[in-house]
């Protein structure tokens, strides 16, 4: 059996595996924090379409000659824009609009990466090499997550009621426009910050795990980004530790041990998981009313969280003001 000061000091003695932890946590602090508004929101395909989509940017970028980061945003972006367009101008529905336009993105990045003669090898893109991360790296992906972090915090609170309430979010004067695409670009900058180590295709999982976990956990957004938070950087460190014991993806292993933690919540957690379910009688309201309203999980939505505790709308309608963005 394994030492277990063994298993955490044999790792760090190596150079390249503090930067690949100092990466993973990067990555996992950012994208905690806004999968809480996407899955509050109910935006995770709008992750899966744009973390695919950055492909031929990437490879366009790389032709070009520019920073691949700025190649990756762009596409992203432009993912965003044009599923918003397509589904404010045609009958089709906004999920749908999501799959055929990531699906058709990413099949022309495909196109594009086999036409283009380069030594860089599609699975670096595709899943990440977080063991191969230089200082410049890390410091790239510190500035774009630092910068995103800092937008969030700044307007947590307008974002917080545009994803629950937009309608309640227009009545009070916030710009729900400007949050809307606001949201997509921090969505879009966070992605490009997570490619050098988990990839496009498994960024997904870190961009919807940690906010769905911790979901299960509580009632308080406020409780919701700290346990996100605290999920997603245990996983990130622990995925990356075993990644070197075991000799394995490093990115893989981050996101196993996150749908790990998930399943023990949704199997354990003390009101939300499965067993406690089990264990109440389902109410019926007195009258024969209506039931409930289901939250994302198909269970009682808890008004105190969706909109931040009934203080908290209060204060908004009492004093709209403090909630308008400059």
């Amino acid at each position: 059996m394994m030492d277990p000061v063994a298993f955490f000091a044999e790792p760090l003695a190596y150079g390249f595996m503090q930067r690949a932890l100092g990466m993973a946590l990067l990555v996992a602090t950012v994208c905690a924090v806004l999968s809480c508004y996407l899955v509050l929101k109910g935006w995770s395909l709008m992750g899966d379409a744009i973390s695919h989509a950055v492909l031929p940017g990437i490879v366009i970028a790389f032709v070009l000659g520019i920073p691949l980061v700025i190649g990756a945003f762009v596409a992203g972006l432009a993912c965003a824009l044009a599923t918003g367009y397509l589904k404010d101008n045609s009958r089709v529905k906004e999920d749908t609009v999501m799959g055929i336009v990531f699906s058709g993105m990413f099949g022309f990045g495909l196109v594009l990466f086999t036409k283009v003669e380069t030594d860089q090898h599609l699975n670096h893109i595709l899943f990440g090499n977080v063991l191969g991360v230089t200082a410049a790296d890390l410091i790239e992906t510190a500035i774009i997550a630092g910068g995103t972090l800092l937008i969030v915090l700044v307007k947590r609170r307008d974002l917080l009621l545009y994803c629950f309430d937009p309608n309640h979010a227009r009545a009070i004067g916030l710009p729900v426009r400007v949050l809307h695409y606001g949201l997509l670009i921090l969505l879009s900058l966070t992605i490009v910050s997570s490619i050098k180590a988990v990839g496009i295709i498994l960024v997904i999982a870190m961009l919807i795990a940690p906010g769905a976990t911790a979901y299960l956990l509580t009632d308080r957004f406020g409780r919701m980004l700290v346990i996100a938070v605290a999920v997603a950087c245990s996983s990130a460190a622990l995925g990356t530790l075993i990644s070197f014991h075991i000799d394995g993806a490093t990115g893989a292993c981050i996101v196993l041990v996150q749908a790990s933690v998930f399943l023990a919540a949704f199997l354990f957690a003390p009101k939300r998981g499965l067993w406690a379910l089990k264990r109440l009688q389902p109410s019926k309201p007195a009258g024969g009313g209506a039931p409930a309203p289901l939250d994302l999980f198909g269970n009682p939505r808890s008004l105190s969280f969706a909109s931040g505790g009934p203080s908290a709308a209060k204060s908004r309608r009492s004093r709209p003001s403090t909630s308008r963005s400059a």
